[in-house]
């Protein structure tokens, strides 16, 4: 006689310990948040060094200031980088935490980043497009998968 396989995992959660959504797929939500938290970071680094980049050598961009789609000169742009990769650096060390202003300001900053490269395509396209692509996953990983994430605050 053949035996019933009897599971001793709590209702809603398959072995291992996933998260079951209400339609039975595994939740795979935390992977995500914590993908957007890293990239926030590492975004924010990005932002950084690009700044630094333009405050202290303008003359290592593609393209004069009057190339630009919106014409601020370099040490304006420098600015705006530095200070969006410091603040999406903290955001991404609060979506790290589960935090749930860090999600909403991370969606915000990434949304903000795709902007800011939109304008700075010209002065350096390959970095800005690579920028702009890792912005669209962080406000996806954020936007979809955001609420599975623990929250803290």
């Amino acid at each position: 006689m053949a035996e019933a396989h009897m599971s001793h995992q709590p209702a809603g959660r398959p072995a291992g310990g996933a998260v079951l959504h209400r339609d039975g797929r595994e939740g795979t939500g935390q992977g995500w948040v914590l993908f957007a938290g890293i990239f926030m970071i590492l975004l924010g680094a990005f932002h950084v060094i690009q700044g630094l980049v333009a405050l202290l050598r303008s003359d290592y961009f593609l393209v004069t200031e009057n190339g630009l789609l919106v014409q601020f000169n370099f040490t304006a742009w420098g600015w705006i980088h530095l200070v969006l990769g410091v603040v999406a650096v903290l955001a991404g060390l609060g979506i790290m935490t589960g935090a749930q202003w860090a999600r909403i300001t991370g969606i915000v900053l990434a949304g903000l980043s795709v902007l800011v490269n939109l304008a700075f395509l010209a002065a350096y396209p390959l970095w800005t497009t690579l920028i702009i692509a890792f912005d669209i996953l962080v406000i996806y990983a954020l936007a979809v998968h955001g609420r599975e994430a623990r929250t803290t605050a």
